[in-house]
């Protein structure tokens, strides 16, 4: 079994203290190297807007200060992610505040981009498109409900939003082919709000639950050739070896494991799989700030992914 060795190791934390911005070092030393969560919630404040929501560049591919409802989702995976997620906090309070206030929404549900984007340096997929938010809302409004399913007051305006979207959406998965990029990651954190907050019997999530590991295996790219690109591998659906889609897809996560310290460049870290395309010459000194920011992002969930499977001697 291939391991990322102590020399690589420290090649990698050296390149995140010496590139990376204050939130992903936060999050980075939270992780290996016993920082705190707090910190991490102080670094993020920083990206909040006075209306509540996030903007400011949290999303690095996107340079408008404007709050985004992708930019509130950011920032809810975050705290989520890292046990800072308390709805009494201004920070949350904030959160609900700009989602309630129906801002970038529709009866379909919250945005994936907003017309502003286009006045600031941004990569092509955030260009305001109607059809863009047609398709990529979906995940993003599924993630949410299920956080405002999850911890808002159930009295107010923003939890019967929420109802309505996720009653939607869940209706919506037997006969929608496409669902984004964002898709069936945001459903399956929306089945598992449901779940965990007590309202299984308020939902009928037997199709979702049925269809959604057909999704996910079917959204995992097994052609390792192809990884160079932008696709997505196995290690986005499977961040440890307790994700429910791991049984089945042992060798494909073995094979990404062996991938990622074959690929990491010596002395740093792993080069992105992206770039702004045709607006990459335009903001090419923006694209430059982009690139390194997202490579310190992607760098600590590719360390993670590697630690949770033992993969880091």
């Amino acid at each position: 079994m291939k391991k990322l060795d102590q020399s690589s190791y420290r090649e990698v934390k050296n390149w995140m203290h010496r590139n990376a911005r204050p939130l992903e070092l936060a999050l980075w030393q939270y992780y290996f190297e016993e920082g705190s969560r707090e910190k991490i919630a102080e670094e993020l404040s920083y990206y909040q807007n006075e209306d509540g929501g996030f903007g400011n560049c949290l999303e690095a591919d996107s340079w408008n200060p404007e709050s985004t409802p992708y930019g509130v989702l950011i920032a809810v995976g975050i705290l989520r992610e890292n046990g800072v997620f308390d709805p009494k906090s201004p920070m949350v309070q904030g959160i609900f505040r700009y989602l309630e206030s129906g801002v970038y929404s529709s009866g379909q549900g919250w945005f994936f981009c907003i017309p502003s984007n286009d006045l600031y340096p941004h990569a092509p997929w955030w260009s305001y498109s109607e059809e863009a938010n047609a398709l990529q809302g979906m995940g993003i409004t599924a993630a949410l409900s299920g956080t405002i399913l999850h911890y808002a007051d159930r009295n107010s305006k923003l939890y019967q939003t929420a109802f309505g979207y996720a009653k939607q959406i869940l209706n919506q998965v037997d006969n929608t082919e496409d669902f984004g990029e964002m898709g069936v990651g945001g459903i399956f954190s929306l089945v598992g709000d449901i779940e965990q907050s007590g309202l299984a019997s308020e939902f009928d999530c037997t199709i979702a639950k049925q269809k959604l590991p057909e999704l996910v295996n079917k959204s995992i790219e097994r052609d390792v050739s192809k990884w160079s690109g932008y696709c997505p591998r196995p290690s986005e659906f499977i961040p440890s070896p307790y994700a429910p889609a791991y049984k089945g897809n042992e060798e494909i996560v073995d094979k990404e494991l062996d991938y990622l310290i074959e690929t990491r460049n010596p002395g740093g870290v792993w080069d992105i799989t992206w770039t702004w395309f045709d607006l990459t010459e335009k903001y090419s000194k923006e694209f430059a700030l982009s690139e390194n920011w997202w490579k310190a992002s992607k760098a600590i969930e590719k360390m993670r992914f590697l630690k949770n499977f033992g993969r880091i001697s």
